[in-house]
C-alpha cells in the first residue's frame, strides 16, 4: 500500500496487510506520518518538556455526582 506523509509529502510503501494499513483504510480521516517525521516531533517535544516550555492542557476533573 502506498501512503504519503502529511508533513514532508514523501510517498512510502507499507505492507498492505499490516495493522497500520488496516487502520488507514478503515478510518480515512486518520493521517499517516512517516517514522522520520514522527521521530523529529518526539525529539522536539522532549526538548520542550525538559526546557520548561511545555504545558499540558488537561480537561478539568468533573464531580461525577453533579
Amino acid at each position: 500500500m502506498r501512503v504519503k506523509c502529511v508533513l514532508c509529502d514523501t510517498v512510502e510503501n507499507i505492507d498492505s496487510y499490516s495493522l497500520l494499513a488496516k487502520k488507514l483504510r478503515k478510518r480515512r480521516v486518520q493521517t499517516y506520518i512517516c517514522p522520520k517525521c514522527s521521530e523529529r516531533i518526539t525529539e522536539k517535544t522532549n526538548e520542550r518538556k525538559q526546557g520548561g516550555n511545555f504545558k499540558l492542557y488537561e480537561e478539568p476533573q468533573r464531580d461525577p455526582h453533579i
